[in-house]
């Protein structure tokens, strides 16, 4: 991966025309652990961001609370983890943690919330396992990537895929421009985001989950490590951090222009 230049999610924005962003994830803390720095990034840029978090993350607490409980601290975490960005909108799909799959009634939900939301990059997790790593390949996370791969394409641009969204709640087909996936297997990586000014904000996000970090210490040096091995990957010199995608072109901007 060490052929991949760095570049700044400023340069990015601009060459890319990107001005709106709908991140999806599984859990709550999959985007801030996979993008969180590249979300600070982005708004910096003065990119809208949003987030749609598919599960509620009801399978990960630490104490015996009961799932509802759960449910509803991490559904907060997230927004007050959002917050530290200045993230806007967050759309819980609240399906059951542990059990996500790639069906038609997921797909529709995202579509319903992409046409929304109307972002013409979709930040997601990847679809394919990664062998050099299974804590990237989390069943959930490979289902909502490819979930929302099928409904970018072609379902979102379609207006005769779930045409009660159409008519019924007036959510007009658009097109996607652009797929950033986080957790690539390293054979599919192909962005790089220098971030070395948004790794304190990633870390502010991180600790408002709170109910995720029994060794808050153990957390900050991990996510610090990673950032600074992944920029070293990249060919970084001098200390500094760094995110990486897969990114997908799914419209050309002139495409959506005549749409």
């Amino acid at each position: 991966m060490s052929n991949i230049p760095l570049t700044s999610v400023a340069d990015f924005v601009a060459k890319t025309q990107t001005k709106k962003v709908l991140v999806i994830v599984a859990h709550p803390d999959d985007a801030d652990f996979g993008s969180g720095a590249t979300v600070a990034a982005l708004v910096d840029a003065g990119v809208e961001v949003s987030y749609c978090v598919v599960t509620s993350g009801d399978a990960g607490g630490f104490e015996d609370d009961g799932q509802d409980v759960i449910a509803e601290r991490r559904e907060a975490e997230q927004r007050a983890a959002a917050d530290v960005y200045g993230v806007g909108n967050i759309h819980y799909l609240r399906e059951r943690d542990g059990f996500v799959v790639p069906s038609f009634e997921l797909q529709k939900q995202l579509i319903r919330v992409m046409r929304t939301e109307r972002a013409d990059t979709i930040v997601t997790q990847h679809p394919e396992h990664s062998w050099t790593s299974f804590q990237r390949s989390h069943p959930d996370h490979m289902a909502v990537g490819k979930a929302v791969v099928q409904a970018v394409y072609p379902a979102v641009e379609n207006p005769y895929a779930f045409p009660e969204l159409r008519w019924d709640e007036g959510l007009e087909p658009y097109r996607v421009h652009q797929l950033l996936m986080m957790a690539a297997p390293d054979h599919l990586v192909n962005v790089a985001f220098e971030v070395t000014d948004y790794v304190d904000a990633k870390i502010n996000a991180l600790l408002e989950h709170a109910s995720q970090h029994p060794d808050v210490p153990k957390m900050k040096e991990f996510v610090r490590n990673k950032l600074r091995q992944t920029y070293e990957d990249m060919g970084g010199i001098e200390e500094g951090a760094a995110e990486t995608f897969q990114r997908v072109v799914v419209n050309s901007p002139e495409t959506i222009a005549g749409f």
